[in-house]
């Protein structure tokens, strides 16, 4: 099978920080991609901007060494690579001064015509000032977007104030507030399995699925992100937003329509719709941990605070049983963890449903599991739906558990888009379906801040876990008391 590649209107991405890391991996071999694939049409261009004093031609070669750095070499055809590097432009601008702004004016006003984005791959202690900067040296049109990269705020009250200081320039159609994860192919799969096929939509619900698991697991420790994490910790990096998100995307009612309100209004019912987690369970529901010195990738690796080369005690792991009071889930839990430095990075969603009320088998034929759908988002994203079938060959009946697997790489003979190339493009189709909306930011934080106001009222210590395993002992123990068990991510 071939997928079909709808161009999009030429545009003018101005990437904020465009000589950081985000640009360097992520968004410059994104829109390459996109070149690539035919989806650019002229006069497109990529115009990065900093501080950092650089020339149009110095910022090609940035380009190219990016490219070079992560792409595969076929992937780097000659006349492709010449015809994105005469996309990029730089201007070097102060977020906090009115250098280089006149220039970026000059520049943007000549296409003043097409999409206009701007791209914050920045602190976010500084969106407020370039929005203003924006605002003050008249750069927004009608066909004007921003985009907001996480975290929007460490708690509600910052991420009000953040939400406010980007809403007293931009309207809220024009703000795009990406979540990476939501562009991963086999998320919005969970849509099509969902909402297009007829088998699963009645199964949907508590009355046949025993409980859900979201795993968002890491190998890596800190990665160069030291001064970020420790200050942010597993529940502010990844659960407010990627796995409430999946929880989100898992647990919804049908929207009306694949529109982007309506997608939305219904991830913003379930966020609302969360139990709370205070300080009379939250010793029971929840497990923080932090790594120890261990294995990881065949080779020795450091714990969380040798890394750090200092004391802290900010979770690297953490695990939540979460429960949804709707008629829907009622009763049905949630088990959501994340960490660094666990046996395998692996991110998957594992819907476990409710085994058969009697058998009609002897014990001969074994033991019956349970029916489970596996949605796996990386490293190869697929779908497994685990059944149980008859053993082959004669001799009586004998029966196992086996998947049905569905990898994306095996039936699609198609390139597996990075989850930034389809959310770049939806910016400039203006699509906000897959972007978080302002009230489901804060409905998110609403739920996170309890947590984290119990575990420091509670005074509730991270617990060490080795490094290449799967987190603290208490974690296996906050879904084993329920008389389940987390699914094998190897």
């Amino acid at each position: 099978m071939s997928s079909q590649i709808i161009p999009v209107e030429p545009f003018d991405y101005v990437v904020f920080g465009g000589t950081g890391d985000l640009a360097e991996r992520k968004l410059l071999p994104a829109l390459y991609h996109r070149q690539l694939a035919g989806q650019l049409t002229e006069p497109t261009r990529i115009i990065g901007a900093s501080r950092t004093p650089m020339t149009d031609d110095e910022y090609r070669q940035f380009t190219l060494a990016a490219l070079k750095e992560h792409l595969k070499s076929e992937e780097l055809e000659e006349a492709q690579v010449a015809k994105f590097l005469s996309r990029v432009f730089y201007v070097p601008v102060d977020a906090k001064a009115d250098q280089g702004w006149d220039k970026l004016k000059a520049m943007l006003d000549s296409g003043k015509d097409i999409v206009r984005a701007f791209y914050l791959a920045v602190s976010p202690a500084i969106f407020g000032d370039i929005a203003d900067k924006i605002r003050d040296h008249k750069l927004i049109t009608k066909s004007t977007r921003i985009v907001v990269e996480k975290p929007i705020g460490r708690d509600l009250e910052s991420a009000q104030i953040l939400n406010d200081t980007i809403g007293k320039v931009f309207k809220e159609e024009q703000i795009f507030r990406i979540d990476h994860y939501l562009g991963k192919e086999t998320v919005q799969n969970l849509m099509a399995l969902r909402f297009a096929n007829a088998l699963y939509e009645p199964l949907w619900n508590s009355a046949h699925i025993d409980h859900v698991q979201i795993t968002v697991a890491e190998s890596v420790g800190l990665e160069g992100r030291v001064s970020y994490y420790d200050k942010a910790g597993a529940l502010r990096d990844m659960v407010q937003n990627h796995i409430l998100q999946l929880l989100c995307l898992v647990a919804m009612e049908a929207p009306n329509s694949m529109d982007a309100e309506s997608v939305r209004d219904e991830k913003l019912k379930v966020l609302r719709s969360l139990k709370p987690v205070t300080n009379g369970n939250i010793e029971k529901f929840t497990v923080r941990g932090q790594y120890r010195a261990g294995a990881s990738a065949g080779g020795p690796v450091k714990g969380y605070t040798e890394e750090l080369e200092g004391p802290s005690d900010t979770e690297t792991f953490v695990a939540i049983k979460a429960e949804i009071a709707n008629w829907r889930w009622a009763g049905v839990p949630f088990y959501l963890r994340t960490g660094k430095r666990l046996a395998n990075r692996v991110s998957e969603i594992v819907v476990s449903f409710k085994p058969i009320p009697h058998s009609i088998f002897d014990d001969g034929a074994g033991r019956i599991e349970a029916n489970k759908l596996v949605i796996r988002l990386q490293p190869d994203e697929g779908v497994k739906q685990w059944l149980m079938i008859k053993d082959p060959g004669p001799g009586g009946m004998r029966l196992r558990h086996v998947s049905l697997d569905m990898s994306f790489a095996q039936a699609f003979d198609v390139r597996n888009a990075d989850a930034y190339e389809r959310l770049l493009m939806d910016v400039v189709r203006s699509n906000q379906t897959l972007f978080m909306r302002r009230d489901e930011v804060e409905a998110a934080w609403r739920w996170i801040d309890p947590i984290l106001k119990g575990w420091e009222e509670t005074g509730q210590k991270t617990q060490g876990y080795t490094a290449g395993t799967w987190g603290p002992s208490q974690a296996i123990a906050l879904i084993e008391r329920d008389g389940r068990t987390w699914h094998d991510a190897d």
